[in-house]
């Protein structure tokens, strides 16, 4: 809606309405205009809104230079607290909404940051150097939106403080701007996870159809990998065909199993919280669990065959079978352990997003395992001979 709303605006419209807004409100506003345009928006603002426009525009995509405002409070630390009270009462320049003064030192570098409430409390005579807080996240100009978004979320930070490569005080991001991109961010993960790419509902369908089918050709491609291997065992399906009914358990619960492992590790990447420091424990934990839960379900799935195919539905073999399929459970589901986290990690080391392809490599191990597991274990326990 706003997209189409800029389209029937003159430049003139869109300057004074970008001139309103806060920095980076007016960046968001400009940033997805025409190269033209933009330039047509930008020559008709007022000379100070223009440049703190551009500096904005100077910075990579989804940096924390695109995402600050300019407009904030600093004072410097040799000051009293009462003026610094005074200071908020008399300047109209300052921000709407903060929550917290920026101390700076004489090169306009940040020593410190003193709360709104701190300074309503302390008497006007007090130095602000005796009630600042020295310990701050400082945020670099071109750090990723999305690493701003976890420092945000580790320190539980209402505001910070922005500096350039020199360390001097640029501009400040506050929570309100961080929530969205939090969102934002897990929306596209779990869209890359899915294959489905970055899209909404609002993207034309000729680029949202080519976007899905290019991994669903790749998807194409690890099905035929593992029709494959199912073809390899045609003599034994052709004399055993019970096997073609139960080898789909296999690997469809190897599948989920893999996505659950999938989905835990691609998150535990975005947010940090798996590193080189815990890669080793991280996989033994997950060996664990896939082993616990493929004993698990292979003795039930192996009962439950045992039983029908051998005393209910009697067929030759049919307690062989059960062991045959409990056991390729047990290997699937420790394939898709390995997999669910050894894949996203490894693509993650080769700068390689994990969410956007893990799910296809992960799909294929478990598919190619569980065939060959199921049908390689009954070709050796001789079934249906």
């Amino acid at each position: 809606m706003r997209e189409g709303l800029l389209d029937e605006m003159e430049p003139q419209q869109v300057a004074d309405i970008a001139g309103q807004l806060e920095t980076d409100d007016a960046v968001a506003l400009i940033e997805d205009l025409d190269r033209e345009e933009q330039q047509a928006v930008l020559q008709r603002m007022e000379p100070d809104d223009r440049a703190a426009v551009e500096e904005a525009l100077s910075y990579p995509e989804d940096s924390a230079g695109r995402l600050m405002q300019r407009d904030l409070c600093s004072v410097p630390e040799h000051w009293k607290v009462g003026q610094v009270i005074d200071y908020l009462r008399s300047t109209p320049e300052l921000p709407t909404d903060f929550w917290e003064v920026f101390v700076v030192d004489t090169s306009h570098h940040p020593v410190g940051t003193c709360k709104l409430s701190t300074i309503l409390r302390t008497p006007r005579d007090t130095a602000v150097a005796d009630v600042m807080v020295r310990e701050q996240t400082l945020i670099p100009v071109d750090m990723d939106q999305e690493d701003v978004a976890l420092r945000f979320q580790k320190y539980a930070l209402v505001s910070a403080a922005v500096i350039d490569d020199s360390g001097r005080l640029v501009g400040m991001i506050t929570v309100d701007d961080v929530v969205h991109i939090i969102q934002e961010e897990a929306g596209e993960d779990v869209l890359l996870l899915s294959g489905a790419g970055g899209e909404d509902i609002n993207e034309p369908v000729p680029l949202t159809i080519r976007r899905r089918l290019f991994w669903l050709v790749i998807n194409l491609g690890t099905a035929i990998l593992a029709a494959s291997v199912v073809s390899l065992f045609q003599g034994e399906i052709g004399r055993y065909a019970v096997l073609a009914v139960l080898m789909p358990i296999v690997a469809g619960m190897g599948g989920n199993a893999g996505t659950q492992t999938l989905a835990v590790a691609v998150r535990a990447l975005a947010t940090n919280q798996l590193t080189e420091s815990n890669t080793i424990r991280a996989f033994g934990r997950e060996l664990t669990i896939a082993l616990a839960n493929g004993v698990s379900l292979g003795l039930l799935i192996g009962a439950g065959v045992a039983l029908v195919f051998g005393v209910i539905h009697p067929t030759p073999d049919g307690f062989r079978l059960g062991a045959v399929i409990g056991a390729a459970m047990v290997i699937n589901n420790l394939a898709a352990g390995v997999g669910g986290i050894l894949v996203p990690v490894t693509l993650e080391r080769l700068r390689i997003d994990p969410a956007v392809s893990s799910a296809v490599f992960v799909t294929t191990i478990t598919d190619v395992t569980g065939f060959f597991s199921f049908l390689g274990l009954a070709s050796l326990a001789g079934l249906g001979r």
